[in-house]
């Protein structure tokens, strides 16, 4: 199952507008065929996985095993068949999907198609790495919004920029590399009205390979439409529950600055902080955060627990999920 979430991370990207779900067909402890989800969401990997077996020369399923990250697809569309049907039809010996689908079109249908055709499937395998992979998709399904990732580039006091408002770069290489990266994961990129006022930033990703997945643009501010003085291509929201509205979009990352950052975490949409910590002091400088209104320090305490630390030339990455 690991191995089948890698896969499917790897491939996150090309997925959407749809999750990136992988599946492994293991015969004798063998991995004898994989799929992952195509390019702009279909075939799926299950159809994916028994045409590559087929081609192998594999036509009789009744001694492997399929592990897939996610429960098949258990709806009618017209992209492609069910993969509920497709796995049932194959007929393999056992199912092992890592994580139940909250779409209710789906949730549970397939686990339930699966055993009435008299397969054995196992649930829960590798669940919370798969919850992790798929937080966006979800937290679209759950919550009706996508995943909303905070990104700061700080100094060890704080800071993201001098008081004169300069902040290029606080930084190194590897760790705005790293950073880019992480853009070319999201479908949208925030940042506030003071930083597109005052940066006029790109917000696009430029790494090899991957100048092609720039994430589109958005704006906070209750100052109306910004196309007119900075161009097309920017969505405007004046609150972060906008967010909410916006449809096929898993993944938000809000990048700058200040404002913005204190408006999704007072609203209570971040769930996951990623921080660059250059190891650098500023002083008087311009702080990450303006107030997020906590009203007493005990609250502020158990909000959040370290998944991820890592050194990136001199600055350290951390990366801090939301408890709850």
């Amino acid at each position: 199952m690991a191995a089948a979430l890698n896969l499917a991370q790897r491939s996150a990207i090309l997925a959407r507008p749809n999750p990136s779900i992988a599946c492994l067909i293991v015969r004798n402890n063998i991995v004898v065929a994989r799929g992952v989800t195509a390019q702009g969401g279909r075939p799926h990997a299950e159809a994916m996985a028994i045409s590559g077996a087929k081609r192998a020369g594999i036509n009789d399923f009744g001694d492997c095993d399929f592990y897939i990250t996610l429960e098949p697809c258990a709806h009618i569309s017209s992209r492609g068949p069910a993969c509920a049907d497709l796995v049932a039809e194959a007929a393999p010996r056992r199912v092992i999907i890592a994580l139940e689908d909250p779409d209710q079109r789906t949730a549970g249908k397939a686990i339930a198609r699966l055993q009435q055709a008299g397969i054995s499937v196992q649930t829960g395998i590798g669940r919370d790495l798969a919850a992790h992979h798929l937080a966006g998709y979800i937290s679209q399904k759950t919550r009706g919004r996508p995943h909303i990732m905070l990104k700061l580039a700080t100094s060890l006091d704080g800071q993201i920029a001098l008081a004169n408002g300069e902040s290029q770069w606080i930084t190194g290489d590897q760790a705005r590399a790293h950073a880019h990266a992480q853009r070319a994961r999201q479908d949208i990129i925030v940042v506030g009205g003071e930083t597109l006022r005052h940066d006029q930033p790109r917000l696009d990703v430029r790494l090899p390979g991957l100048r092609g997945r720039s994430p589109r643009r958005a704006v906070l501010t209750r100052q109306g439409p910004v196309a007119e003085q900075y161009g097309e291509g920017w969505l405007t929201l004046s609150s972060p529950s906008q967010i909410g509205d916006i449809s096929d979009v898993h993944h938000i990352m809000v990048e700058g600055g200040a404002g913005a950052a204190a408006a999704f975490l007072s609203a209570n949409m971040v769930d996951e902080v990623l921080i660059y910590r250059a190891p650098i002091i500023i002083g008087k400088g311009r702080a990450a955060l303006h107030d997020i209104g906590l009203a007493s320090l005990a609250d502020a305490h158990d909000q959040w627990r370290l998944v991820d630390s890592r050194m990136l030339g001199k600055d350290r990455m951390e990366r801090y999920w939301r408890t709850a």
